[in-house]
Protein backbone atom coordinates (compact mmCIF):
# COMPACT_ATOMS: atom_id res chain seq x y z
CA UNK A 1 0.00 0.00 0.00
CA UNK A 2 3.01 2.32 -0.29
CA UNK A 3 2.07 5.53 -2.08
CA UNK A 4 -1.66 5.05 -1.58
CA UNK A 5 -2.07 7.21 1.52
CA UNK A 6 -1.73 4.45 4.11
CA UNK A 7 -2.22 6.13 7.50
CA UNK A 8 0.21 3.86 9.33
CA UNK A 9 2.88 4.53 6.72
CA UNK A 10 2.51 8.29 7.25
CA UNK A 11 2.31 8.25 11.06
CA UNK A 12 5.28 5.95 11.64
CA UNK A 13 8.01 8.10 10.01
CA UNK A 14 6.49 11.27 11.48
CA UNK A 15 6.66 9.81 15.00
CA UNK A 16 10.24 8.70 14.37
CA UNK A 17 11.21 12.14 13.07
CA UNK A 18 9.71 13.94 16.07
CA UNK A 19 11.33 11.50 18.50
CA UNK A 20 14.74 11.93 16.84
CA UNK A 21 14.44 15.71 16.81
CA UNK A 22 13.43 15.88 20.47
CA UNK A 23 16.19 13.52 21.59
CA UNK A 24 18.74 15.68 19.72
CA UNK A 25 17.51 19.04 21.02
CA UNK A 26 17.12 18.07 24.68
CA UNK A 27 20.83 17.43 25.40
CA UNK A 28 21.74 20.47 23.30
CA UNK A 29 19.61 22.82 25.42
CA UNK A 30 20.13 21.13 28.80
CA UNK A 31 23.81 20.17 28.54
CA UNK A 32 25.19 22.04 25.55
CA UNK A 33 25.88 18.75 23.72
CA UNK A 34 24.14 18.47 20.33
CA UNK A 35 22.68 15.13 19.41
CA UNK A 36 22.64 15.63 15.64
CA UNK A 37 24.08 17.77 12.88
CA UNK A 38 20.99 19.99 12.90
CA UNK A 39 21.25 20.49 16.66
CA UNK A 40 24.94 21.36 16.20
CA UNK A 41 24.00 24.08 13.71
CA UNK A 42 21.45 25.43 16.20
CA UNK A 43 24.11 25.34 18.91
CA UNK A 44 26.44 27.37 16.72
CA UNK A 45 23.67 29.90 16.07
CA UNK A 46 22.95 30.27 19.78
CA UNK A 47 26.63 30.82 20.51
CA UNK A 48 26.78 33.50 17.79
CA UNK A 49 23.91 35.27 19.56
CA UNK A 50 25.83 35.14 22.84
CA UNK A 51 23.74 32.37 24.38
CA UNK A 52 25.47 29.47 26.11
CA UNK A 53 23.30 26.31 26.03
CA UNK A 54 23.39 24.39 29.27
CA UNK A 55 21.68 24.21 32.67
CA UNK A 56 22.10 27.95 33.30
CA UNK A 57 20.30 28.80 30.06
CA UNK A 58 16.95 27.92 31.62
CA UNK A 59 17.67 30.16 34.62
CA UNK A 60 19.28 33.13 32.87
CA UNK A 61 17.32 33.18 29.59
CA UNK A 62 13.83 32.05 30.55
CA UNK A 63 12.15 34.20 27.91
CA UNK A 64 14.26 32.73 25.13
CA UNK A 65 13.82 29.12 26.28
CA UNK A 66 10.05 29.30 26.57
CA UNK A 67 9.86 31.25 23.33
CA UNK A 68 11.84 28.47 21.64
CA UNK A 69 9.52 25.81 23.07
CA UNK A 70 6.46 27.79 21.95
CA UNK A 71 7.95 28.20 18.48
CA UNK A 72 8.20 24.41 18.16
CA UNK A 73 4.47 24.02 18.78
CA UNK A 74 3.65 26.85 16.40
CA UNK A 75 6.09 25.42 13.86
CA UNK A 76 4.22 22.11 13.85
CA UNK A 77 0.91 23.87 13.23
CA UNK A 78 2.40 26.09 10.51
CA UNK A 79 4.10 23.08 8.93
CA UNK A 80 0.80 21.20 8.86
CA UNK A 81 -0.94 24.10 7.11
CA UNK A 82 1.90 24.61 4.62
CA UNK A 83 2.17 20.92 3.79
CA UNK A 84 -1.56 20.44 3.29
CA UNK A 85 -1.76 23.48 1.03
CA UNK A 86 1.42 22.99 -1.02
CA UNK A 87 1.76 19.21 -1.47
CA UNK A 88 0.70 19.37 -5.16
CA UNK A 89 3.22 22.16 -5.79
CA UNK A 90 6.07 20.24 -4.14
CA UNK A 91 5.14 17.11 -6.08
CA UNK A 92 5.27 19.11 -9.32
CA UNK A 93 8.70 20.50 -8.41
CA UNK A 94 10.03 16.98 -7.89
CA UNK A 95 9.12 16.17 -11.49
CA UNK A 96 11.41 18.94 -12.82
CA UNK A 97 14.71 17.51 -14.11
CA UNK A 98 17.73 18.16 -11.91
CA UNK A 99 19.52 19.72 -14.88
CA UNK A 100 17.05 22.62 -14.64
CA UNK A 101 16.94 22.92 -10.85
CA UNK A 102 20.73 22.75 -10.31
CA UNK A 103 21.53 26.08 -12.06
CA UNK A 104 18.76 27.81 -10.12
CA UNK A 105 20.17 26.47 -6.84
CA UNK A 106 23.66 27.60 -7.84
CA UNK A 107 22.44 31.11 -8.69
CA UNK A 108 20.56 31.46 -5.39
CA UNK A 109 23.60 30.24 -3.41
CA UNK A 110 25.89 32.66 -5.27
CA UNK A 111 23.55 35.60 -4.59
CA UNK A 112 23.36 34.67 -0.91
CA UNK A 113 27.13 34.35 -0.60
CA UNK A 114 27.75 37.65 -2.39
CA UNK A 115 25.28 39.69 -0.34
CA UNK A 116 27.03 38.84 2.97
CA UNK A 117 30.02 41.14 2.34
CA UNK A 118 29.40 42.22 -1.28
CA UNK A 119 32.60 40.45 -2.31
CA UNK A 120 33.31 37.90 -5.03
CA UNK A 121 35.73 36.19 -2.66
CA UNK A 122 32.76 34.74 -0.76
CA UNK A 123 31.32 33.39 -4.01
CA UNK A 124 34.62 31.68 -4.85
CA UNK A 125 34.69 30.20 -1.35
CA UNK A 126 31.16 28.93 -1.87
CA UNK A 127 32.16 27.25 -5.15
CA UNK A 128 35.33 25.71 -3.69
CA UNK A 129 33.58 24.28 -0.68
CA UNK A 130 30.74 23.09 -2.89
CA UNK A 131 33.25 21.06 -4.92
CA UNK A 132 34.85 19.77 -1.72
CA UNK A 133 31.43 18.78 -0.37
CA UNK A 134 30.60 17.00 -3.64
CA UNK A 135 33.85 15.03 -3.46
CA UNK A 136 33.24 14.09 0.18
CA UNK A 137 29.71 12.99 -0.70
CA UNK A 138 31.00 10.79 -3.51
CA UNK A 139 33.53 9.29 -1.07
CA UNK A 140 30.65 8.51 1.35
CA UNK A 141 31.87 10.85 4.10
CA UNK A 142 28.97 11.57 6.51
CA UNK A 143 27.93 15.17 7.08
CA UNK A 144 27.14 15.00 10.81
CA UNK A 145 30.74 14.51 12.11
CA UNK A 146 31.97 17.45 10.03
CA UNK A 147 29.26 19.79 11.34
CA UNK A 148 29.82 18.61 14.92
CA UNK A 149 33.57 19.17 14.56
CA UNK A 150 33.08 22.70 13.22
CA UNK A 151 30.73 23.66 16.04
CA UNK A 152 32.29 21.78 18.96
CA UNK A 153 35.95 21.98 17.93
CA UNK A 154 36.64 25.35 19.54
CA UNK A 155 34.75 24.43 22.71
CA UNK A 156 36.63 21.13 22.98
CA UNK A 157 39.98 22.90 22.60
CA UNK A 158 39.05 25.50 25.22
CA UNK A 159 37.93 22.81 27.65
CA UNK A 160 41.09 20.76 27.06
CA UNK A 161 43.30 23.84 27.58
CA UNK A 162 41.46 24.70 30.80
CA UNK A 163 41.84 21.13 32.04
CA UNK A 164 45.56 21.12 31.32
CA UNK A 165 46.00 24.40 33.20
CA UNK A 166 44.10 23.08 36.21
CA UNK A 167 46.07 19.81 36.28
CA UNK A 168 49.42 21.52 35.51
CA UNK A 169 49.84 19.45 32.35
CA UNK A 170 49.17 16.06 33.97
CA UNK A 171 47.25 13.77 31.61
CA UNK A 172 46.21 11.42 34.42
CA UNK A 173 43.50 13.92 35.38
CA UNK A 174 41.32 12.23 32.77
CA UNK A 175 41.40 9.06 34.91
CA UNK A 176 41.35 10.76 38.30
CA UNK A 177 38.14 9.04 39.44
CA UNK A 178 35.77 6.32 38.33
CA UNK A 179 33.24 8.58 36.59
CA UNK A 180 35.82 10.50 34.56
CA UNK A 181 37.72 7.33 33.73
CA UNK A 182 34.55 5.61 32.54
CA UNK A 183 33.60 8.53 30.31
CA UNK A 184 37.11 8.71 28.83
CA UNK A 185 37.20 4.97 28.29
CA UNK A 186 33.85 5.02 26.49
CA UNK A 187 35.01 7.99 24.38
CA UNK A 188 38.15 6.11 23.32
CA UNK A 189 36.12 2.99 22.49
CA UNK A 190 33.71 5.03 20.36
CA UNK A 191 36.66 6.73 18.64
CA UNK A 192 38.41 3.51 17.65
CA UNK A 193 35.31 1.39 17.16
CA UNK A 194 35.04 1.99 13.38
CA UNK A 195 38.62 0.78 12.94
CA UNK A 196 38.06 -2.23 15.19
CA UNK A 197 34.78 -2.99 13.43
CA UNK A 198 36.52 -2.92 10.05
CA UNK A 199 39.26 -5.26 11.29
CA UNK A 200 36.74 -7.68 12.78
CA UNK A 201 34.65 -7.69 9.59
CA UNK A 202 37.76 -8.35 7.51
CA UNK A 203 38.67 -11.28 9.76
CA UNK A 204 35.15 -12.68 9.54
CA UNK A 205 35.20 -12.48 5.74
CA UNK A 206 38.64 -14.09 5.64
CA UNK A 207 37.50 -16.94 7.88
CA UNK A 208 34.37 -17.41 5.78
CA UNK A 209 36.48 -17.62 2.62
CA UNK A 210 38.85 -20.07 4.26
CA UNK A 211 35.95 -22.22 5.45
CA UNK A 212 34.37 -22.12 2.00
CA UNK A 213 37.65 -23.04 0.28
CA UNK A 214 38.26 -25.88 2.76
CA UNK A 215 34.77 -27.22 2.15
CA UNK A 216 35.33 -27.16 -1.59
Amino acid sequence: TFGRGNVEGVIAPECAAHAAGTSALLPMLALGIPGSATAAVLLGGLMIWGLQPGPLLFAEQKTFVWGLIASMYLGNLAGLIVVLSTVPLFAAILRIPFAIIAPLILVVCAIGAYTVHNAMFDVWLMLIFGVVGYILKKLDYPLAPLVLALVLGDRAEDAFRQTMLMSQGQMDVFWSNGLVGTIMGLAIVVLVWPVLGGVLDARKRRRALQTQSAAE
